[in-house]
C-alpha cells in the first residue's frame, strides 16, 4: 500500500517524514481546527497513517517507524483531542447491569438508517460507494479487536476467541469475513487491494476505523474495545439483512451478497456472546471499568451515525459520497 495524499499540514508532515529514515521526525504543532475531530480530514488521515504502521505498513516505509518516539508523541496528542471530543459528544452511559445497559444504548441510538436506504432506494453507484467506505475496515475485519485477546483471561478471553474465530472463518481462507468482503468488491468491479480507496473516503469514515485502532492499541482502553465490539455485533444482524437484500435488488448474485448473508446468523449469536460472556464476564472481573466499557459502545454508535449521516446527506443532495471519484467508480455514475 502506498502512502496516501495528505489533506493538511499534519498529515503532510507525517507522510513526508515516513518517506525518510526513522529518527528524522522533529514533530509538528497540533492545534484544534474549531470543529469536531471526526470531521477533521487532516487529523483523521494523519491518525490513520500512524495506526497503519501497526498493521501492514506502507510500500517503501521503513518498519522501524512503527515505534519512533516522536511519531508516537504526535499520535498521543492527536488521540487526546479525539477522546476529548468524544467525551463531550457521546451520551451519558446508563446505570444498569452491563448487558442491559448495552441494550439501552443500542435501543436509544437515533442515527440515520444507512441500511434502509440501501435496501430500498440506493442506486448501484451509491451501493458501490458504500462498499468503498466500508472497505477501510472490512478488508482487515476483526484485526483491531484481536488486540484484546492477550490482555484478557478466563471467561471473557474465551468469548472473544470464539467471536474472532468466526470472523477469521475458522481458519479457512474462503470463509474469512475480510475475504468474503473482497469477493463482494470484486463482484462490484472495485479494486480489492487493501487500502486502495483511502484517498476517496471521508474523515468520519476514517474516524470509525481509527476509533477501533485506538481502543485496540492501548491496553488502557481494553474495556472500551470490548464495549465497541459488543455494540458492533448488536447492531449488525438486521442491517446486514437489509444490505444483502439491497444488493440483490440491484442484481447482486449469491457470491456478491454472501458477506452480508453470513453476518445475519453469525452476528445474532455474536451479540449474545459479546454482551453476556465477553462484556458481562469482564465486568465481573473488573467492576470498576464498566464506565469505560459503555463509553466504548457509545462511541461506536455515535461515530457510525456520524459517518452514515455524512454519506446520506450527500446522496440525498444528488452528490457523490466520495472525496474524489476514481475511474472505476466514475465510469458507473
Amino acid at each position: 500500500m502506498r502512502l496516501p495524499e495528505p489533506r493538511g499540514g499534519v498529515s503532510e508532515t507525517v507522510v513526508r517524514a515516513l518517506s525518510g529514515a526513522p529518527g528524522s521526525f522533529a514533530g509538528v504543532p497540533v492545534s484544534s481546527p474549531g470543529y469536531e475531530p471526526w470531521l477533521d480530514e487532516d487529523l483523521q488521515l494523519a491518525l490513520w497513517v500512524l495506526y497503519e504502521l501497526h498493521y501492514r505498513g506502507f510500500d517503501g516505509v521503513d518498519p522501524d517507524w512503527e515505534w519512533d518516539p516522536a511519531l508516537l508523541g504526535l499520535r498521543a496528542r492527536l488521540e487526546a483531542g479525539f477522546v476529548e471530543g468524544l467525551r463531550k459528544a457521546v451520551p451519558a452511559v446508563p446505570d444498569e447491569p452491563v448487558a442491559r445497559a448495552l441494550t439501552t444504548l443500542v435501543d436509544a441510538d437515533t442515527g440515520p438508517s444507512m441500511s434502509r436506504f440501501l435496501q430500498r432506494k440506493a442506486t448501484l453507484t451509491q451501493f458501490r460507494e458504500f462498499v468503498v467506505h466500508r472497505s477501510i475496515y472490512h478488508l482487515k475485519e476483526a484485526d483491531p479487536h484481536s488486540w484484546g485477546i492477550p490482555r484478557l483471561g478466563g471467561r471473557p478471553k474465551a468469548a472473544l476467541v470464539e467471536i474472532q474465530a468466526d470472523e477469521y472463518g475458522g481458519g479457512r481462507l474462503e470463509r474469512m469475513h475480510a475475504e468474503l468482503f473482497r469477493t463482494t468488491m470484486g463482484k462490484l468491479d472495485l479494486d480489492t487491494e487493501y487500502g486502495a480507496y483511502v484517498g476517496q473516503v471521508s474523515a468520519p469514515t476514517l474516524a470509525t476505523s481509527n476509533l477501533m485502532s485506538m481502543f485496540g492499541l492501548h491496553r488502557r482502553w481494553l474495556p472500551a474495545l470490548l464495549g465497541h465490539l459488543a455494540a458492533f455485533e448488536m447492531t449488525s444482524s438486521i442491517p446486514n439483512r437489509r444490505y444483502g437484500n439491497g444488493l440483490r435488488r440491484l442484481g447482486g448474485d449469491a457470491d456478491a451478497t454472501r458477506f452480508y448473508d453470513e453476518h445475519i446468523a453469525a452476528d445474532a449469536v455474536h451479540e449474545q456472546i459479546a454482551a453476556h460472556d465477553l462484556c458481562g464476564g469482564y465486568v465481573d472481573q473488573h467492576p470498576d471499568q464498566v464506565g469505560d466499557l459503555l463509553f466504548g459502545a457509545a462511541c461506536a454508535l455515535y461515530l457510525d451515525g456520524v459517518a452514515a449521516e455524512w454519506i446520506l446527506t450527500r446522496w440525498e443532495a444528488g452528490n457523490s459520497a466520495l472525496r474524489e471519484a476514481p475511474a472505476d467508480l466514475a465510469a458507473s455514475a
